[in-house]
């Protein structure tokens, strides 16, 4: 095996450590999140029983609506329409969470997509990891990451855009430089890849301190 190879295949094995640790922590957040929730509907449901035990039927109106209202602010699940996608984005919603970033989404997707899911969880999952890790350089109070996903009449349209410590990225030919030091960037390249591969349109922009990619891949 030659030197280079051998660097690639050490390349590629930090690369995929770094994606299982990324996705232990999206599903240990959000067993958490579930633990959470599990704790306080035990306490309203005590809370209901004891309104029932009473027949305080009032009360319990007043309660349930108060749940209603406070459900309505706690929905904020993302539902584009396709379940890989709806998957994939509110797991790393929920991280970015954990992380204290905020996350503005809106994402209107079809069931049906001529790219596979599995290219399609790798370019949401790679610009939304690059985002997180950029995002968090800056005090939470600055962590924003927007994404909008959509079609573009037979187009599906996918941007990215986050806040970044550095006012404008330092570019190397139609790449700019990865953020997470030496040996990486293999994300940026599997998202090149599939771009090309599909005959699609990607661009990157850095400036005033933002960075966005867009991306457009042709789906009829």
């Amino acid at each position: 095996m030659s030197i280079f190879s051998k660097k690639a295949n050490q390349q590629i094995a930090s690369y995929q450590q770094e994606l299982i640790q990324t996705h232990f922590q999206e599903v240990d957040n959000m067993y958490r999140q579930i633990r959470g929730w599990r704790h306080d509907y035990r306490n309203h449901i005590q809370t209901m029983k004891a309104y029932a035990a009473l027949e305080d039927w009032e009360a319990l109106k007043k309660y349930l609506d108060l749940l209603d209202d406070d459900l309505q602010h706690v929905d904020t699940v993302i539902k584009t329409g396709n379940a890989m996608t709806d998957a994939i984005l509110n797991s790393k919603i929920s991280l970015a969470k954990s992380k204290q970033i905020t996350v503005k989404a809106d994402a209107h997707i079809p069931v049906q997509l001529k790219i596979s899911e599995i290219d399609l969880c790798c370019i949401i999952g790679n610009l939304f990891d690059n985002a997180i890790e950029a995002s968090l350089k800056l005090p939470p109070e600055q962590r924003l990451i927007r994404v909008y996903m959509d079609m573009k009449q037979t187009q599906l349209y996918i941007s990215f855009t986050n806040f970044t410590a550095d006012k404008k990225r330092q570019k190397i030919g139609t790449r700019f430089m990865s953020t997470k030091g030496k040996g990486h960037g293999l994300g940026l390249v599997r998202i090149d890849e599939i771009v090309s591969r599909m005959d699609g349109y990607i661009s990157r922009n850095s400036e005033d301190g933002a960075f966005t990619t867009e991306i457009l891949l042709q789906q009829l």
